[in-house]
């Protein structure tokens, strides 16, 4: 029995973390572990250094909580200006006692009245509520859910996220020098 540990209650990253980790390794017997841990950055992440920092340090919090498992996977999702716009997207890093992986998920940009909102200090989550008169829907299909109509949505974004994430521990041999420490 494989015991990840995935550092957050969200439905959503639960499932993407699950999903990524089955499609890679089908044969993997799981038993899944959820825990809230603090990602000691800002609860909205505003650049890509800040949001993989999230996702590190869920993983580091979640292995202190849970020292006997053999994954933890931290998922941050942020948000970075470019140019007047800011792109969404998110960390996902994993760990196991000898490696680390780490991938971000793909980009997309946000609408300006979501965008506006953020740079007021919500978080992304909220400004989509607000802006899409939805209700909690970062732990539904999230704003690229709202945004392409389900064609992709928060877990499929953050599925795909997971499986590169996971490329070290596919290819362990290639990746063993690296070291999780």
């Amino acid at each position: 029995m494989t015991t990840l540990v995935v550092a957050s209650t969200n439905p959503v990253k639960v499932q993407a973390a699950v999903n990524g980790f089955r499609r890679l390794f089908p044969d993997a017997e799981l038993n899944v572990v959820t825990v809230s841990v603090p990602s000691d950055v800002a609860h909205q992440p505003l650049s890509d250094e800040e949001t993989l920092r999230g996702a590190l340090n869920r993983s580091n919090n979640a292995r202190r909580v849970q020292p006997d498992a053999d994954y933890w996977i931290g998922i941050e999702g942020g948000v970075q200006a470019l140019n007047d716009e800011l792109a969404a997207f998110a960390w996902i890093v994993v760990r196991s006692a000898t490696l680390i992986g780490k991938a971000r998920s793909g980009t997309f940009f946000l609408p300006p009245a979501v965008a506006e909102l953020i740079r007021a200090g919500k978080e992304l989550g909220e400004a989509d509520d607000i802006v899409f008169g939805r209700s909690n829907s970062k732990q539904e299909n999230g704003a690229v859910g709202i945004l392409t109509g389900n064609v992709i949505d928060r877990t499929q974004l953050y599925e795909h996220a997971m499986i590169l994430t996971l490329i070290p521990f596919k290819n362990e041999s290639l990746y063993a020098r690296q070291g999780a420490d």
